[in-house]
């Protein structure tokens, strides 16, 4: 899984504005996009984003792990 690019669908999902989640964080907007195209994570910023966002990230990424191995 590319986090980024699933933190951005989620995002997207939530019907939250990138201004609305940099603020939150708190950060500048740029490093908004700067997270879109990572593909590893801080699991600190992982968990932040988690709680901000309603939604269990490390499940996902979980959830994958163990699928590729079955």
């Amino acid at each position: 899984m590319h986090i980024g690019k699933h933190i951005k669908y989620i995002v997207r999902q939530k019907g939250v504005s990138v201004s609305w989640l940099a603020d939150k964080i708190p950060c500048d907007r740029t490093n908004i996009y700067f997270i879109y195209k990572r593909s590893a994570i801080d699991t600190d910023l992982l968990q932040k984003l988690s709680k901000i966002l309603n939604h269990d990230f490390f499940k996902d990424l979980s959830e994958e792990t163990f699928s590729e191995n079955n």
